[in-house]
């Protein structure tokens, strides 16, 4: 249920409204807009006397929502929500590009490319420590020591770094890091999802290989519930019957999910398509249809990875695509659903 207040309520009145929300156990979020505020319940509101709300000299409206995800939904929080990782800022009309290896490897290798990236425009650095993988043989990465090598690579070139966790038990290894992703494969992980709803970080959720959208938002809603509002949704492709690339990228969800969520919303086209030559074109028709940014993957010698070399893209590949997408920032078709 959301209730729209008149512009500049009375200070007591509204006080009056709180207290008794509160005392029917409803937890109220506030949105405040430029013309008017938001008062959104999380809660049991069946019992609630829309009239007697709608009565109130405060109250403009009241409306009940009927989604099943509260604290993700636009209904509730009108202005899209912008989310500041340092000097990065993903969400409200920006475009952030976090880049970096899918898997640390080595010192050397996480240094030279988060240098590369970072002279190329990419406002975070993304690195793979923990890497789940379909097989038990592949490579696992590095662990602890590659969650170092991450962090001394970010304090270097001063980039907020994002990178997986896997499990809860690796929580205490993630006090430093800057944005917490939730892999496809832990999307429902709802023990974990509520863990990360007690910090105060970013958490990037990544969708489900076979999750709807709204699937994605009841897995934001997990971690919103217990607090944590700072979510990025990220489209990394969906599994479909189609085989010629490794997932289908859902570039539909950006838009609609910009009608749905006031969450920001970030394209993975790395393992959106699997194949290196299709990294650019999809890049930049994620800045076109107004993506808040790109996750995107970037290795030195792609040939050499440990992991997913083929979907990789040079240092020099990293700068043309980053380029061509600033290029398209001012002509793309962002239309704003909250006004």
């Amino acid at each position: 249920m959301v209730i729209v207040l008149k512009p500049n309520p009375d200070p007591q009145q509204l006080a009056a409204l709180r207290s008794w929300l509160a005392a029917h156990d409803l937890t109220v979020h506030d949105s405040v807009g430029v013309t008017n505020t938001l008062l959104g319940l999380v809660g049991d509101t069946t019992a609630v006397d829309i009239e007697m709300l709608r009565a109130m000299s405060i109250v403009q409206d009241v409306r009940r929502i009927q989604e099943p995800y509260k604290c993700a939904n636009r209904k509730m929080h009108r202005e899209d929500t912008v989310i500041r990782v340092g000097n990065a800022t993903v969400g409200g009309g920006g475009f952030a590009i976090m880049a970096g290896p899918c898997s640390i490897e080595s010192e050397e290798q996480i240094t030279a490319v988060a240098k590369a990236v970072k002279a190329a425009g990419a406002t975070l650095l993304r690195g793979g420590a923990f890497k789940p993988r379909t097989s038990p043989y592949a490579f696992q990465g590095l662990r602890e020591e590659g969650l170092k090598l991450l962090l001394a690579a970010g304090k270097e070139t001063g980039l907020p770094v994002v990178t997986e966790i896997m499990d809860i038990s690796q929580l205490p290894y993630f006090d430093e890091v800057d944005v917490i992703q939730v892999g496809a494969r832990n999307m429902q992980n709802f023990e974990l999802l509520k863990e990360l709803g007690r910090l105060k970080k970013p958490i990037l959720l990544k969708r489900g290989f076979s999750a709807t959208l709204t699937e994605l938002l009841m897995s934001a809603e997990y971690i919103m519930a217990g607090g944590n509002e700072q979510v990025i949704l990220c489209e990394r492709g969906i599994r479909t019957f189609a085989t010629d690339t490794r997932n289908t990228l859902d570039l539909s969800a950006v838009p609609l999910l910009r009608t749905m969520t006031h969450l920001p919303i970030i394209v993975d086209p790395s393992h959106g398509t699997g194949i290196r030559s299709l990294v650019k074109p999809m890049a930049v028709a994620s800045a076109i249809i107004g993506a808040d940014g790109l996750m995107v993957e970037v290795h030195d010698h792609p040939e050499k990875a440990w992991c997913d070399g083929q979907q990789s893209v040079t240092p020099e590949a990293f700068a043309d695509i980053a380029a061509a997408c600033r290029a398209v920032l001012p002509h793309r078709c962002r239309e704003e659903m909250n006004a």
